[in-house]
């Protein structure tokens, strides 16, 4: 057994592992999406972390929700959170949009999450909205020189912004729900419900696809770590995270995801960051820090 004192450590390096991990989502998009079409690789996804949770959940002996409502209310944040926002991504990398460019749209969610929240009389801090703000303007600095310019790989039009837009629709709106009506349950027994409704979302997507998957050593590694580390790992992270920590804490990690990735794609594909990118960096991290603050 872990001592309360390795537990207190694993708990306030939680959000900082799940930030490393979620970063890398975009990163192995860039990977797998010029060999499989968006649709085909996620169903594969989905049904593989699935057949991964299945014998861990039996293994452990871990109940499964008991009552309809709940298995109701985990499958439409599985729809929102899988189906939507991975779909959404993905489709929009395959249609020419870079990886940087993709999680700073999708960096975006902090503010539609305090915007959301103010209007329904919880409670967000003029500190808290200085933050989102800094951190917004931080990201719109980034972004700007991306639109109208960019290599190969690194475009944007609107196409790939309107996918990338519902992805983060489809991420803030499952996060809120999930918060909302979800009751706490086994982290393994609430992935496999989410991935069974994403799966059966996703299923007739891909019959709309004509390409099929080619499998080479990029995509059976991108594969891999979708399954193991962004889904066993990064969407576990998240769904623990959302369970103990308040809303707009929470998703004000998002901000540090662009910075991160953008990082990861300088690194693998020559994707440029500029000074007007560190200055746009530098706003967000300062951002960040005014939202997840603890409270005097």
């Amino acid at each position: 057994m872990q001592s309360p004192t390795q537990d207190n450590a694993w708990l306030r390096a939680m959000p900082w592992v799940f930030v490393l991990i979620w970063s890398t989502g975009f990163i192995v998009a860039r990977y797998g999406m010029p060999h499989a079409p968006p649709m085909k690789f996620l169903a594969v996804r989905y049904a593989l972390s699935i057949a991964c949770f299945l014998p861990w959940i039996l293994l452990a002996g871990v109940k499964w929700p008991t009552n309809r409502t709940q298995w109701f209310h985990l499958a439409i944040t599985g729809v929102l959170m899988h189906a939507g926002y991975l779909g959404g991504v993905w489709a929009a990398v395959k249609a020419g949009m870079g990886s940087g460019l993709s999680s700073l749209i999708v960096g975006l969610q902090p503010v539609l999450t305090a915007i959301w929240l103010s209007g329904t009389g919880s409670k967000v801090s003029k500190r808290q909205w200085l933050g989102l703000v800094l951190g917004f303007a931080g990201l719109v600095l980034v972004v700007s020189r991306k639109f109208g310019t960019g290599g190969p790989g690194d475009q944007a039009n609107w196409f790939n912004l309107s996918l990338a837009v519902m992805a983060l629709f489809s991420i803030t709106i499952g996060t809120l729900y999930q918060k909302r009506f979800v009751a706490a349950c086994d982290v393994r027994t609430a992935n496999a419900v989410q991935l069974l409704a994403a799966l059966l979302v996703t299923l007739p997507l891909t019959l709309l696809e004509a390409e099929t998957m080619r499998w080479n050593g990029e995509l059976a590694g991108a594969m891999a770590w979708s399954v193991l580390g962004l889904t066993l790992g990064g969407s576990s992270l998240l769904y623990l995270l959302i369970q103990r920590g308040a809303a707009a804490s929470v998703t004000s990690l998002m901000y540090l995801v662009p910075p991160c990735t953008a990082l990861i794609a300088w690194v693998l594909f020559a994707e440029p960051i500029t000074a007007v990118t560190l200055a746009g960096t530098a706003l967000t991290a300062f951002g960040v820090a005014l939202v997840v603050r603890a409270s005097k």
